[in-house]
């Protein structure tokens, strides 16, 4: 196939299971069993195809979109949805997520998206390596929203260990370089969010739609993974709850070392300052400096400054300044 058709497979009939040619994907008839085609939009070969698969314009549309928010649309002939998964692949940030685009009819699946998607791949490992387990298109919707929400989970359980990690260094000495890890999971948490939302909105579009692919056990399963993304949200806003707190909580602790720091350099500063008057004022070079003349002069006034730092030190403890 061209570098744009990444599968091509055939979901039921004698078949199922085979992935198709060129030539047999322009042969193909919808008694040949469920077909599904997975493309990448910005191939022109993907292109040029789904502008021939004489699809209506807005589902053309969106199928070729660069862009695209998680999204429901019903029509008589097909369902088309716009999902978000997380992005695992190497050297890329969870949160970019990857944007996918179904449409989904009785005989004939079309998916389309730019990077890899791991529950893609489990999906169409699954198809060929067990044949007729996915044997509708209302089959296929729901297994690849689980796999959609099961990855979710998996990252805000991770997101969660992340956190618990963060929470158990801020008492160590090293905990001043926990701010860039603390607020680049609060950011993480908000980017992820934005995409979770819209796509619990589709879903709940998608089991509130009465269309003639899904029966009541499809919606039974749209409904389970609909209250598992609810609870992924719920989860994602405790783990950015957390995330503040433990950055209040680091902030603070910051704080206070601060303050302990600038307490200790206001006593010494105290300390000093009756000391440096004096010396100030007798290491002035005009006459009349008392002691000139006296050889211990220099011994008892430094005797003095001694005695002056006890009385200090005893007037901050008085004051519960020590």
């Amino acid at each position: 196939m061209d570098t744009g058709f990444i599968y091509c497979l055939l979901l039921t009939g004698s078949n199922a299971g085979k992935s198709l040619s060129a030539s047999e994907l322009e042969q193909w008839q919808p008694n040949d069993g469920l077909l599904w085609v997975h493309l990448r939009y910005s191939h022109p070969d993907a292109q040029q195809w789904i502008i021939n698969a004489q699809l209506p314009q807005t589902e053309t549309d969106t199928l070729l979109a660069e862009h695209t928010r998680p999204r429901t649309l019903s029509s008589p002939d097909g369902i088309l949805m716009a999902l978000r998964g997380i992005n695992l692949n190497p050297n890329s940030a969870p949160e970019d997520m990857v944007s996918m685009r179904i449409y989904a009819q009785q005989h004939r699946i079309i998916s389309t998206c730019e990077r890899q998607l791991q529950s893609v791949k489990d999906i169409a490992e699954q198809i060929i390596n067990h044949p007729n387990s996915i044997n509708s298109s209302a089959n296929f919707l729901v297994s690849l929203c689980e796999r959609l929400t099961e990855r979710k989970m998996e990252l805000i359980h991770n997101l969660e260990d992340e956190l618990d990690t963060l929470d158990d260094q801020i008492t160590l000495p090293s905990a001043a370089t926990l701010r860039v890890d603390i607020a680049e999971l609060r950011k993480q948490t908000v980017t992820l969010r934005r995409y979770f939302s819209p796509q619990r909105d589709a879903l709940s579009r998608l089991l509130n739609d009465s269309h003639f692919l899904f029966d009541n056990e499809h919606k039974l399963r749209i409904r389970e993974i609909n209250e598992t993304l609810i609870r992924v949200i719920e989860d994602l806003d405790a783990v950015r709850d957390r995330a503040s707190v433990t950055q209040e909580q680091l902030q603070s602790q910051q704080s206070e070392q601060l303050n302990k720091r600038l307490y200790f350099l206001s006593l010494i500063s105290a300390v000093f300052l009756p000391l440096g008057f004096l010396t100030g004022l007798l290491g002035v070079n005009i006459g009349g400096i008392p002691g000139t003349d006296i050889p211990w002069a220099f011994s008892a006034f430094c005797a003095g400054l001694i005695v002056l730092i006890a009385l200090q030190m005893w007037l901050f403890y008085r004051l519960k300044w020590l």
